[in-house]
């Protein structure tokens, strides 16, 4: 019964662009039916990496666009090391402008976000640790000028670094917090 839901999940549809999933996908059947368990699982292996970094693509695109008179630079090894702390998705940006600099950082489904859930998910919690910064409905905890803030308790939005705060607040009020809720569904 697991072979056969496995094969369904490895033989469904995936989007033409998608070649070197594919591939992984169709060399984890092949050496499962050759009755190499070990290759097959290091083929899943490689091709749940592509795909989280297929994911993480898609997610980056919740970042917001930088106000005028800035620049936004996408670190595309956001999500990189996430397999050391348990996986999941990640996204991140460096804002440059006038007063400075600041990251937005994103981080989905992974054991940081859901030990951090705990304080971020409660905000009488959050007032004891900090002042708590209002952005489209959301609780945002100020450590210092540095922003944390917990959406559809999986996904971790932290803003740092030494820009002025209103500007770090404008940029993050441009993101639709409750599509990103929905990242992943």
């Amino acid at each position: 019964m697991r072979a056969a839901i496995l094969t369904a999940f490895l033989l469904a549809p995936l989007p033409a662009a998608a070649d070197d999933i594919t591939d992984a996908l169709q060399a984890a059947i092949t050496s499962y039916e050759a009755g190499d368990v070990g290759e097959a699982l290091e083929e899943i292996t490689y091709a749940t990496q592509l795909l989280n970094a297929l994911q993480a693509q898609g997610f980056s695109a919740y970042l917001p666009e930088p106000l005028d008179g800035w620049t936004r630079e996408l670190d595309e090894n956001a999500g990189a090391s996430l397999g050391f702390i348990g996986g999941g998705t990640a996204a991140a940006a460096t804002y440059s402008g006038p007063s400075g600099q600041f990251t937005i950082t994103m981080m989905a489904d992974n054991p940081m976000v859901m030990s951090m859930a705990g304080i971020l998910g409660n905000s009488g919690l959050m007032a004891t640790m900090g002042t708590i910064e209002r952005i489209n409905r959301e609780n945002f905890l100020n450590d210092n000028g540095d922003l944390s803030g917990l959406i559809g308790n999986r996904i971790l939005i932290q803003a740092e670094g030494g820009s002025n705060l209103d500007d770090v607040v404008a940029h993050l009020e441009m993101m639709d917090f409750d599509e990103l809720s929905r990242f992943g569904n």
